[in-house]
This record gives structure tokens, sequence and C-alpha cells, in this order.
């Protein structure tokens, strides 16, 4: 071992393989994750955690194996990647054997493959890098990450509004900044689609934690002082507070409840688009179970769309198992099904994604209740056949539909098989994840035909 490693595998690794939420952001950043570390105590007031008897303070480095789990104190000398300089267009496919070898495969993986392969990807940055990898468009642009930073405040507004005035104004200083990021990512990603999903989370997600604004306004009060804007923000906290929130106001209902918030995000994809030479826009609807919401926001979108000379699709995620099993009434007011795998996953399942995989799947994966994490892999029997219904019934209601998915499934190697199969058009991952979908889609289409002539 180098020194001042932390033997810290076992501890630092994920227990019974489990992936969280937070490994799929980190792998969309193409960051290094380690997941399950139960045993490490994390003082955030100090700065510091402890771990195996090592305390590892705000500003030490560290080397972290996601692989392995592995977790060392200090820097670890690393070379860079050839095939990810190769992807990156550094490296000459040539100029390596390895890499020849990778651009070998790939290139047959996609003379053969069925499915085309689009990227999850929020800004300029991560979509020009996905194309360079290979990408053929955006299958999800989540503009939720567009609210955070220093637009939170925009968006403190726009909740804290009390009439349709400050609504309206809030809104019309979030519409320019939506503009921009749209238009970039339509450069990106110029004569290929973009799927762009409207506004998903509920909106308390972007104000300050309840338990905390109580301490602060608590605190300001005892003292004599004027919380001023805290007091505001906490009442819209708690007034806005459910018990589920991921079953709660979000998505459809979010545009549905609050006047205008959809309609601005459409007015920017369509104002950036018309500015774009080849841009090629779709909206998403997320969180639709009824074809009476999908209308009510399609009719919405195709009024502002009208004003411009720009051809959108307007589809919509099936993400509820309700949308599933209704998909051939959906089907006719969508130009396109978009499967939220993830969401499907958790509701199918009833389990929360964000709390179950540490409370119990390792004892679930240890019993053999289930051989990997529905949410690491498909589960075929169920949600899956929840998303062939959803084909089948859709395809049958509008042969015209296309059909792609956006959850994390879509870079996983056993569940692309299982999208070629039921016959969806593309699959959807992170950057990083995108070779690995263009060689499991070409595989797949291989394996369908039972051989290959070459």
């Amino acid at each position: 071992d180098l020194p001042g490693m932390i033997a810290a595998q076992g501890i630092l690794t994920s227990r019974g393989g489990k992936t969280s939420h937070a490994a799929v952001v980190a792998r969309g950043m193409g960051k290094t994750c380690v997941c399950g570390a139960d045993e490490l105590d994390v003082n955030v007031h100090k700065g510091q955690f402890n771990v195996n008897g090592h305390v590892v303070s705000e500003g030490d480095v560290i080397s972290i194996d996601g692989t392995t789990g592995r977790v060392y104190l200090g820097e670890v000398p690393v070379q860079p990647s050839p095939v990810v300089q190769y992807f990156e267009g550094t490296l000459d496919p040539q100029a390596d054997p390895l890499v020849s070898a990778v651009h070998r495969i790939l290139t047959h993986a996609d003379e053969r493959r069925r499915l085309r392969v689009r990227t999850n990807a929020d800004t300029g940055e991560d979509a020009a890098r996905a194309r360079r990898f290979g990408a053929q468009g955006i299958g999800l642009c989540r503009t939720e990450h567009m609210f955070l930073g220093e637009r939170r405040a925009l968006v403190e507004r726009l909740i804290l509004a009390r009439t349709a005035e400050q609504r309206d104004a809030a809104l019309a200083e979030l519409l320019p900044l939506q503009r921009a990021d749209f238009t970039e990512l339509f450069r990106a990603m110029a004569g290929l689609p973009v799927t762009v999903r409207l506004i998903d989370p509920p909106l308390h997600e972007f104000l300050p934690p309840l338990e905390d604004l109580a301490v602060k306004v608590a605190v300001a009060e005892e003292r004599g002082e004027d919380p001023g804007r805290d007091k505001d923000l906490l009442d819209a906290v708690r007034r806005m507070h459910e018990e589920n929130p991921m079953l709660g106001l979000r998505g459809v209902r979010l545009g549905l409840v609050i006047p205008g918030l959809f309609a601005m995000q459409v007015r920017a994809i369509v104002e950036a688009a018309a500015a774009v030479p080849g841009a090629q826009p779709e909206i998403m609807v997320p969180l639709v179970g009824a074809v009476q919401e999908l209308e009510t926001i399609r009719a919405e979108a195709e009024k502002i769309i009208g004003e411009f000379d720009v051809d959108v699709k307007i589809g919509t995620m099936i993400e509820v198992p309700r949308a599933a099993l209704t998909a051939g009434d959906i089907a006719q007011a969508a130009d396109f099904f978009s499967f939220g795998t993830n969401d499907l996953t958790q509701m199918g399942w009833g389990f929360s994604r964000d709390d179950v995989e540490g409370a119990f799947f390792w004892r679930y994966l240890e019993l053999g209740i289930f051989g990997v994490s529905p949410f690491e892999s498909i589960d075929r029997d169920g949600v899956g056949r929840l998303v062939r219904i959803a084909v089948d019934e859709g395809r049958a209601a509008r042969p015209e539909l296309h059909f792609g998915v956006c959850g994390e499934h879509g870079g996983d190697p056993d569940s692309v098989h299982f999208f070629h199969e039921v016959g969806l058009d593309y699959v959807s991952c992170s950057p990083f994840r995108v070779p690995v979908a263009r060689l499991e889609a070409g595989r797949a289409a291989i394996e369908s035909t039972g051989s290959d002539s070459r």
C-alpha cells in the first residue's frame, strides 16, 4: 500500500453493491463516488470526518478509488486514461493498441445498432462532451438544475409572490436566463434533438430547510431582532410542506397550479430554438398520469409555439404507473414517450430511492429477493412489464409515436438489451455512459439476429 493510505475498504465501500442518487449525480459529472459509508462520522460544524481512527479535515487532500472503494490520505499519482483522451478527441485511435481496439469495436457497434443513444445533459459543456462521446442528441435536460445558485433568489421571489403582478415580475426575470440556458444547449447539439423536461421537483426544494429557518427566526425573535425575510420564507416553507413531496405538488401539477410557470419555460425554449439554426427542440411534460393533464399543458404550449416558425414536438415522461397503464389514451396527446425509469421503479415497487438502499437493500441482496438493485438494472418482470404495456398500447394508438428512456437505466448494459427488445427508439444516459450504451445497443442488435456477419 502507498504511504498514508487509510485502510478503509469495507468501511467506505458500498454495502451490498448499492447505488444512490448521489452516485447518479456523480456519474453524470464524471466524478468518482463511494456510497454506503455507514461508519463514516461526519462533523459538518467542525468541517471534518472521522473513520477508522483517522481525522480528515476540510482542505485535506484525499484520493478516492471508486472501483475498489478505497480512500487514500493525500494525493495519489494518477495517469490520464487514453480511452477518455480518445473520446475527448485528443488522442488518435492508432496511437494506442487499447484505444485502437475500442475504436474498432464501437465503430462496429454503431454500424449494427438500431437504438440511438442520447445523453442527459443540462449545460452546454456537458452536451458538447456527450456529443464527442458519440451522443445523438439530448434525451433529458433537467431544467430544475438551472434554478440553483444565484438564481435561487428569483425562485424565492416567485414562491413568495402574493399577487399576480409579483409572480409575473419574477417569471419575467427568469425568462432571459432560461432562454440563454437553452440557447447554449441548442448550439452544442445543433442538428440533433434536444428534449427539455419542464420543471419537475417540488418548489420548496429551492427554499432553505424548515428546521434551519425555524431556528434562525426563533433566535432573531429571542434577541428582539426583526427576522425580516426569513420569517416570510419560514411561512412559505410551512405552507408548502408536504409529508411526501415526491407524490405531491411537482411535475405537471406545478404547471397546472402556478399560472405562467410552464408558459415561461416554453417561451424560453421556443425563442432559443428560433435563434439557433438546426435546433430541434422537444418539450417533455413530467409526472403525467392522465391524458387531461397533458392536453391542458399542450394547449397552453401550442399557443406560444404558434407565434414562431419553429417545429416543436411535445411529449411526456412515463414515470407514473397509471400513465403506463393508460398509454393508449395519453398517446393521443403526445408526440413521444420517454420512460423515467427512476420514478417508475420507485412508484412501481413502493421504494423510496433516497432511503431504501441504505436501509435494507443489502439484506434483500443477501437473501436473493433480487439479484441487483432495481434502480441499477431494470426489473424486467414488474417495471419492465409497465414499459412493455406502454410501448404496445401507445404504438397501437399512434403508430408514429417515438419512445425513449431517460432514467439511469438508459446506461445500464442489461437494461439497454431490454429496451432494444421492447422496441424503444433510443436510450439516454449521462455523458460518461454514452460509449457503454453505444456498445450494448450494438451487442443487443447482434444478439437479436442470432449472428454477426463480421
